[in-house]
């Protein structure tokens, strides 16, 4: 195998390979969008099956403006969602046991009476 021939294998290769991850992001893309129905999801995946090439790009130009608009709508919906279960979990209770520890930390002197108003404030509005 001579250079030449190597660098025109890695070029097939490297198409082969651009090819497969835009088949996936149209094909993830169209089971993404809300405004497709079933039968116009189920017609675009044929259409992706017999005439892969063709329908990509078609797909592309056709509804190529909101692939982005999507995808980052999903990204931010799974943000929300990961800070959401965080913040459930990373929950001490309720606020009555918020107060309630507070209070113990007052008594013992560990906080002071206005770091006690601000936890208590705090906790009674669901912030804490």
């Amino acid at each position: 195998m001579t250079f030449w021939d190597f660098l025109v294998w890695s070029f097939w290769f490297y198409l082969v390979i651009v090819c497969i991850s835009i088949f996936i992001r149209v094909i993830i893309d169209i089971f993404r969008d809300h405004e497709l129905n079933g039968w116009a999801k189920a017609l675009w995946i044929l259409f992706m099956v017999v005439v892969p090439f063709l329908a990509a790009f078609i797909y592309l130009i056709a509804r190529g403006g909101r692939v982005a608009q999507r995808s980052a709508a999903g990204a931010m919906q799974a943000q929300q969602d990961t800070d959401q279960y965080i913040r459930t979990v990373a929950s001490t209770g309720s606020a009555a046991g918020e107060i309630e520890q507070g209070k113990k930390l007052l008594d013992s002197g560990a906080i002071t009476s206005a770091e006690f108003e601000t936890l208590k404030a705090k906790a009674l509005a669901g912030t804490a």
